[in-house]
């Protein structure tokens, strides 16, 4: 039996009507930036496979990284006993991320860091004796996970209302998205910073938290803000004592530019969510970092002050040595470095799109790039996405349309003519498909 008909058989999909789709192309193998098909057909991933492969697939480094370490100690339980990679990268993680975050809470993906952020923030106003602080607030549009508090953070995206009854009540901020030329963009700021005044004067003491993806909404359509946004923000949290989430599952680790938009924001939040880049795509893992303060609320003589989260699987050795790895790959090959230089070779594929009369609101931060394609059904279930992906896939490009909404968000190891050729292909589409 083909490996198509077993998954037909057998498999059950994400994101997917199973019904409907077609059939999924079974990848036999993988490098760099290419992805080798059953059927010898080739693809460039240039959505780096859900946005988690930052150095290219099967890195000789990690691959030889996970291999030695599965040979010493592949698993133990970390309640109670701990281990030299999780060590090691936790203290690796904190020498890189802003000043301040010290405490590396390990999970699995970035739906948990995001829960165990939640938890964090409301268990750390009750163990202060502010138990009415059970709020929070997000942003219009935001996506944070599909597990019930994530959800709850998410529900401004859209995409969870078939669950509308398990989710707790979050405030919604909008969001002041913009894009190249964009003239309103004060303007949209101001409104969404109001808007948080507004909802403080009515709950301020109330509010545990606003959680928020710094710079870049990537479900929504990777909708981009100013780092000026996430300044003014912070500071009338801070002003509030209220805390501060940035989940950074997308953002961390070189996408908008520094390895982490916080950095690029200049911002320190209170509480940091990473996962995706963590591993380099290798491993499921993710971690949520925490002011010394945050953590110190937690001790005490009685376990009802303890977090009582945890998972089967929780620093992993393999998933911590993959991550380990992946930074040392940061420093042999400079990668940070590079990184300049595919956010110039989008904008030169980008000049070329934007004169385009479907291409509207033209954007680029660091590696990410996007514009939205002008169509009546705009949105994430717009019909032009799925016949983008057709197209794309037809012609050896891994490029998944959010809606009507195009980016690439590569690998670092792509090349210059590699997106050069990308862009072309999408000029392509765009002249068949939407004209």
């Amino acid at each position: 039996m083909t490996i198509t008909a077993l998954d037909r058989r057998h498999v059950w999909h994400p994101f997917t009507q199973a019904q409907t789709a077609p059939d999924p192309i079974p990848i036999t193998s993988a490098k760099g930036i290419r992805l080798y098909a059953e059927d010898g057909r080739e693809f460039l991933d240039l959505i780096s496979s859900w946005w988690v492969n930052l150095h290219g697939h099967a890195h000789p480094t990690i691959a030889a990284a996970i291999a030695k370490q599965a040979q010493t100690l592949e698993q133990v339980i970390f309640a109670g006993f701990t281990h030299q990679p999780a060590a090691q990268l936790a203290a690796e993680l904190v020498q890189r991320l802003p000043d301040g975050l010290t405490r590396v809470f390990f999970s699995d993906d970035g739906s948990t860091a995001v829960e165990v952020a939640l938890k964090m923030a409301l268990q750390y106003w009750r163990n202060h004796g502010e138990g009415q602080r059970t709020r929070f607030l997000a942003f219009e549009g935001g996506y944070h996970g599909d597990t019930v508090g994530a959800m709850s953070a998410g529900k401004g995206c859209g995409f969870f209302d078939t669950y509308g009854s398990l989710l707790f009540e979050v405030g919604l901020l909008p969001f002041p998205a913009t894009w190249d030329g964009d003239d309103d963009v004060g303007g949209k700021e101001q409104a969404a910073l109001v808007r948080l005044d507004d909802y403080l004067v009515d709950h301020g003491n109330t509010i545990a938290a606003v959680i928020l993806e710094p710079l870049i909404q990537g479900s929504a359509g990777m909708r981009m803000c100013r780092p000026a946004f996430l300044q003014a923000l912070a500071a009338k949290l801070q002003a509030a004592s209220i805390l501060l989430i940035f989940d950074e599952v997308m953002t961390g680790f070189g996408r908008t530019g520094a390895m982490f938009a916080s950095l690029n924001a200049q911002v320190t939040p209170d509480i940091i969510c990473l996962s995706k880049g963590l591993t380099a795509g290798f491993l499921p893992m993710s971690v949520t970092v925490a002011k010394e303060s945050i953590y110190a609320a937690f001790l005490g003589e009685n376990f009802d002050r303890a977090l009582v989260h945890g998972h089967s699987f929780t620093a992993n050795p393999l998933g911590c040595a993959a991550a380990l790895a992946s930074l040392q790959v940061f420093a042999d090959e400079q990668t940070l470095a590079k990184l300049p230089q595919i956010e110039s070779w989008h904008r030169q594929g980008l000049a070329q799109l934007a004169t385009h009369p479907q291409v509207q609101h033209v954007r680029v931060m660091g590696t990410i790039a996007a514009f939205d394609v002008v169509t009546e059904d705009a949105g994430y279930t717009s019909q032009i996405g799925p016949q983008l992906k057709a197209f794309f896939h037809e012609r050896g490009l891994l490029l998944r349309p959010l809606g009507n909404v195009v980016y690439l968000l590569p690998p670092y190891c792509v090349t210059q003519e590699e997106l050069a050729h990308a862009y072309a292909v999408i000029r392509e589409a765009l002249d068949v498909l939407v004209n």
